[in-house]
């Protein structure tokens, strides 16, 4: 394990359009999961420890926002050939004992992970109902071993402001997770 930062892409940067496959491979596409008020874009894994650490309750608070309008999905940019947990079989068996309700989509060529410039799992990215970067950083404070409860306060409170149609404050903590498993040749050069 690698424990690396998100890249922070500045605030206000657009969306960027994908069209990824879940487990089943039925292709996604941004239109298809954006949300009324707005959408998040999570880079998550099966196998990272950080992401595992918040993976339930990320869950459950990613049901609560669906439900208030803000469009969620997740997405697996990691080498399926070179770390066999991240496949799409695995990729369904891990969303449903984790109860993601959101897509879970297979970014098997990385084209998401570079356009997104993700670096971390889990790395988030918030969007307003215009599609404009708003919040980019960590679920919270906790990680795997500092004893600090799993709450979601930093993704919580931007998203509540996005709900309530307030501005997100733009002092932001990145989040820290396994870096990306790139392909051999893919790792970009913003990433060295």
């Amino acid at each position: 394990m690698v424990a690396v930062n998100s890249a922070m892409i500045p605030l206000g940067t657009e969306a960027p359009h994908f069209a990824l496959p879940d487990p089943g491979g039925t292709l996604w596409a941004l239109d298809d999961v954006a949300g009324e008020k707005g959408t998040l874009v999570a880079f998550l894994c099966n196998h990272c420890p950080f992401v595992k650490h918040i993976a339930q309750p990320f869950g459950e608070a990613a049901a609560r926002w669906s439900d208030a309008g803000i469009g969620v999905v997740g997405i697996n940019s990691n080498d399926p050939n070179a770390y066999p947990d991240e496949v799409p079989e695995r990729m369904a068996e891990q969303s449903r004992a984790w109860g993601w309700k959101f897509p879970y989509l297979s970014d098997a060529e990385q084209s998401a992970a570079l356009a997104y410039h993700a670096a971390c799992t889990p790395d988030l990215y918030l969007f307003d109902a215009d599609r404009r970067l708003v919040y980019r950083g960590r679920f919270d404070g906790s990680t795997p071993g500092n004893n600090e409860a799993v709450t979601g306060e930093s993704l919580s409170a931007a998203v509540d402001a996005v709900l309530s149609g307030r501005p997100v404050p733009g002092d932001q903590i990145p989040s820290i997770g396994c870096n990306v498993k790139w392909k051999p040749g893919n790792e970009p050069s913003w990433y060295r």
